[in-house]
């Protein structure tokens, strides 16, 4: 099966990369006999070996028969998209890692493979090396699934991991994230809580077989965490981690991505660095949890090429899987309840009116001069945005994963 590569930057690299280097393990396991004829990129890499492989002509790969499986790893929904939708067209199956991608054109792209014959497939969209797309459409396909949470994104979990074992300030952990190659240079995405938003909803209309808009997400990034937050947390026997969750409850999808203080007893809470971690529960199954790599050039190439690998066995007789076109209702995250953890000031007179307004809860002291901590009882996110309104004073906020 010859294949093409789109782009050859970190990703596309490390795709030539491992189908060179387990050719041999991919041939005897699979029977497929993997080569890349192209890839397509704008620049020149004179003195790679890849170099004579490198075209410049998107037409090249979309015009010769021999190609039959194209990796998608440019990023992006420009030229990326338009390419894809060409391919698929052309009866070529299509594989990526770009989550923006798939969550903004995911429903098409899947509609237009499906039309052609060849299959469109996206294991390392959302968890990087991590099985979990494929999990969900074959292992679990006799489940009725209700919920998804995870850490999805390897990046803000490296960052926070950094400044909790070395106590750091956001500023600093971000920038050892650059320079390990773990964070992009315009980290927003990442630190924003955009590509783990992307990723529960990619991941939710797969379980729940609605597409689920990413824009109708909820989503806070880990960009205002400070030390003094890990503090309170480690006073509490917690960390903090941002996760992405959604719950499918009488129709209608709750979906939020935020950062939460997760008990240091929590699975969750164990998940360290790049790692990234996914509870799935199921109607009969209940919890089951897949954890890995979720960043790294290495880890995300080997998920590109496992769909690579299965859509070549599958020529002809194309991968079904993805959602209806039909947008699932979602639940107003105005509704939901949990505890919250607020930072307040010290004074007297703060303090009762933080007793006032926000009922009984439980101090925290972390020895952090002029202000102290306290949990809430359970109150829902519009009550606790009144309440926090109605105060005026907090340093910031953090929920309680329950």
């Amino acid at each position: 099966m010859k294949a093409a590569v789109l782009g050859y930057g970190t990703v596309g690299s490390g795709v030539v990369h491992v189908i060179e280097e387990n050719h041999d393990v991919i041939l005897e396991k699979s029977g497929i006999d993997l080569e890349v004829k192209y890839v397509l990129d704008l620049r020149d890499f004179p003195g790679d070996p890849i170099q004579e492989r490198i075209v410049h002509d998107f037409k090249v790969i979309e015009e010769d028969p021999e190609i039959g499986v194209v990796a998608e790893v440019m990023g992006g929904t420009g030229a990326a998209y338009e390419f894809t939708k060409r391919l698929l067209k052309a009866g070529k199956s299509v594989s990526t890692s770009n989550k923006e991608l798939v969550a903004q054109h995911g429903t098409e792209l899947l509609d237009i493979a499906r039309e052609n014959h060849v299959s469109y497939m996206f294991e390392a969209s959302c968890g990087g090396g991590i099985p979990i797309i494929r999990p969900l459409r074959t292992c679990l396909n006799a489940e009725r699934i209700d919920e998804i949470t995870g850490i999805v994104n390897g990046t803000t979990n490296y960052i926070l991991t950094k400044m909790i074992e070395e106590d750091l300030e956001f500023s600093d952990a971000l920038k050892e994230a650059q320079d390990m190659g773990y964070a992009e240079r315009n980290p927003e995405a990442d630190i924003e809580g955009h590509d783990a938003c992307r990723k529960i909803a990619i991941l939710s209309s797969l379980a729940y077989g609605k597409r689920v808009d990413y824009k109708d997400i909820y989503t806070e990034g880990i960009s205002r965490i400070t030390a003094a937050d890990i503090r309170y947390a480690e006073k509490m026997r917690k960390t903090i981690k941002l996760l992405a969750y959604s719950h499918l409850d009488d129709g209608k999808v709750l979906a939020m991505v935020a950062p939460y203080l997760v008990g240091q007893e929590d699975p969750l809470g164990a998940v360290k660095g790049v790692f990234n971690a996914i509870f799935v529960h199921g109607n009969m199954l209940g919890d089951a949890m897949f954890y890995g790599k979720g960043a790294g050039k290495d880890a995300t190439a080997s998920a590109v090429v496992s769909d690579l690998i299965e859509q070549a066995q599958t020529a002809g007789a194309p991968v079904m899987s993805g959602w209806s076109d039909e947008k699932q209702e979602m639940q107003d995250v105005k509704d939901s309840c949990r505890q919250f953890f607020v930072r307040i000031p010290s004074d007297e007179e703060s303090l009762r009116q933080a007793a006032a307004v926000f009922g009984s809860g439980q101090f925290v002291n972390a020895d952090i001069e002029g202000e102290t901590g306290l949990v809430t009882g359970i109150l829902s996110e519009k009550d606790f945005a009144d309440r926090l309104a109605e105060f005026g004073k907090a340093v910031s906020f953090i929920r309680i994963r329950d």
